[in-house]
């Protein structure tokens, strides 16, 4: 194969997989657009706020070491998942004493009469519910941040092959016309 061929199909294919890098990227930086506007304007309409030190649930997060968040209000995913590991878990756990929603419900219907139950199970699920809620606020969250990774890796990758394929352009054009490619040549030693 002329050398110049083989040149000018490696630039192509250095060109188009440019393209497709800048493309990815592009794709993947939308998508941390999209999954971060939304995790925020979520969080936002839910008006969740982490306690102030003159609140009960301030102790929470003096065990947890996040002093820094009293009264901020939880606008990331990364934040949801504190609230709900570390606020809500912590009060349901003590509210169900160690027992689980199905378990303290399935008592609860056993017992009907038990008012007491039937309203730990009420508290109880409705914790598990917001902390549910913020967890999917956490994971999605986390996802538009891998995928700001990624796209910051296919422009990195977008510019390097950009780099390689100018490199490419400036052999082609230096490249002798009559070269071949895969040829050997005998040695006349």
């Amino acid at each position: 194969m002329p050398r110049k061929t083989l040149d000018l199909l490696l630039n192509w294919v250095g060109a188009l997989l440019t393209a497709v890098l800048l493309v990815a990227g592009i794709g993947m930086l939308i998508g941390y657009n999209f999954t971060s506007s939304q995790v925020r304007s979520q969080l936002v309409e839910q008006k969740v706020f982490f306690p102030t030190a003159n609140e009960r649930d301030y102790q929470d997060l003096v065990k947890a070491n996040l002093t820094s968040l009293a009264g901020q209000q939880v606008l990331t995913g990364s934040q949801a998942e504190i609230f709900a590991n570390d606020i809500i878990a912590v009060d349901t756990a003590a509210i169900s004493q160690g027992k689980t929603y199905s378990e303290l419900s399935a008592a609860s219907l056993a017992d009907p009469s038990n008012t007491a139950l039937a309203n730990q199970v009420e508290l109880v699920f409705r914790g598990d519910t917001l902390r549910g809620l913020l967890l999917n606020a956490y994971a999605f969250g986390f996802i538009g941040q891998i995928a700001l990774y990624g796209a910051f890796g296919a422009f990195f990758a977008a510019l390097l092959m950009l780099v390689l394929t100018l490199f490419g352009i400036r052999h082609y054009r230096a490249a002798d016309p009559a070269e071949v490619v895969g040829v050997s040549t005998p040695n006349n030693d």
